[in-house]
């Protein structure tokens, strides 16, 4: 496991304090399920991203005038 060193203002630390005591857990398990969190969301941004772009599909001539 690699370990990490990071500055945190004070409103920062603060708040990581508060979801230590709310999870009861300390503030390496909080911030990694915050990065785990985070990627997920990433995740999902990139499938709904992937949903609505449109996508080219049918004939390559057909298409390839339309580009023209």
């Amino acid at each position: 496991m690699t370990t990490i060193s990071i500055p945190l203002d004070a409103n920062l630390a603060n708040k990581l304090d508060e979801l230590v005591i709310a999870y009861g857990s300390n503030r390496s398990a909080v911030m990694r399920k915050a990065l785990e969190r985070l990627a997920e969301e990433e995740a999902v941004d990139a499938i709904l991203r992937a949903v609505v772009e449109p996508s080219l599909s049918g004939n390559l001539d057909d298409l390839l005038e339309k580009i023209d």
